[in-house]
């Protein structure tokens, strides 16, 4: 029988007591984080509602930035149909799918409910790592991440490409990017109504997109960038505006696509082929108890991004300035990304 010293006993038990109380303060901290992302959201959610209210209701021109506030009946109509479709039906089917992938993988369902809810009163990914795989369970993430929003991102793209490819003026992009900015403050409330809920709304709102890998910050991330996406409207409508005294109509629609159309293919080529392939080791600033990207997931955005761009110019006949330009666009998105 090998018997430890009293002293060095001690000294192991204080280092575990050091080794779980760093870890309990760092759990406290994101969780304070995840709370504070939602508090911020919700603030400039009520600011913007706020605005497009009164301008609505006093029949006040937003100019270039907000355009017409007015809703019409149609809008409603065609708000609620998508919102049914797809914020409802398709996003809680990837929610199943996800669910199931899991199950396969080995989860409890114990475990489900605990990566299903909202996280906030308990999420412990290190434990949860020690009995499943991270690669596996990466990958699961990507899947119902993006399968959910290829959809979203194929009709948005479609929708306003070919609103200015028929007209290419700098005008209907507005009049597209107006025309959803009621749709964005529609899903700003349904995920921040939902944020705290573990059932079915809940599931449906961040079942497929909140990752695990996030931990309890997986919802503070996907309400994250919901807001800035919609946030973004306010950004998007002046600089289109702002391009048009630049690029002429004729070249407009393809300056959309270099701008649209590569970051989409960016930001699912990253996730699809570092999830599947990577080795995670780049450290990122960003929500989530995981934080790392890979070379792999970078090199990936580059030459899809790069070979979309390329294709762009060789179809419209465009010339070297644009090649040049699509270059360009290739190594900063994934830079960005």
């Amino acid at each position: 029988m090998i018997t430890i010293p009293a002293s060095q006993a001690l000294g192991q038990k204080q280092a575990e007591w050091r080794h779980r109380s760093t870890i309990r303060q760092a759990q406290q901290n994101r969780l304070r984080l995840a709370r504070w992302t939602f508090h911020v959201c919700l603030a400039y959610t009520i600011l913007a509602t706020g605005v497009w209210l009164a301008f609505m209701l006093l029949g006040i021109d937003g100019g270039s930035i907000l355009g017409n506030c007015r809703v019409s009946l149609s809008q409603v109509v065609r708000c609620a149909i998508s919102f049914t479709l797809f914020w409802m039906i398709w996003s809680y089917g990837f929610h199943w799918l996800k669910y199931v992938l899991l199950r396969r993988a080995g989860f409890s369902r114990e475990e489900l409910r605990e990566c299903f809810g909202s996280r906030l009163h308990g999420f412990h990914l290190e434990r949860l790592l020690e009995q499943h795989s991270e690669h596996t369970v990466r990958i699961i993430d990507m899947i119902g991440r993006r399968g959910r929003n290829l959809l979203l991102m194929i009709v948005g793209f479609a929708l306003v490409y070919s609103r200015i490819r028929d007209n290419p003026h700098p005008q209907d992009l507005a009049v597209s990017l107006n025309a959803s900015f009621f749709d964005a403050l529609v899903m700003s409330w349904w995920t921040l109504l939902t944020f705290h809920n573990d059932g079915v709304p809940g599931h449906m709102a961040y079942g497929a997109q909140a990752r695990i890998l996030d931990g309890v910050q997986g919802r503070a991330n996907a309400l994250c960038i919901m807001t800035l996406w919609n946030g973004f409207k306010f950004v998007m409508i002046p600089l289109g505006m702002a391009l048009a005294m630049v690029y002429p109509p004729q070249t407009y629609v393809t300056l959309y696509s270099f701008i649209w159309l590569s970051y989409g293919i960016a930001d699912f080529a990253a996730e699809i082929i570092g999830s599947l392939f990577g080795r995670q080791n780049i450290q990122v600033w960003g929500l989530g108890d995981i934080k790392r990207k890979s070379w792999q997931g970078v090199i990936a955005a580059f030459v899809c991004v790069l070979i979309a761009n390329m294709t762009v110019v060789f179809l419209g006949h465009l010339s070297l300035p644009w090649a040049i330009l699509g270059i360009v666009l290739a190594f900063v998105n994934p830079l960005v990304e």
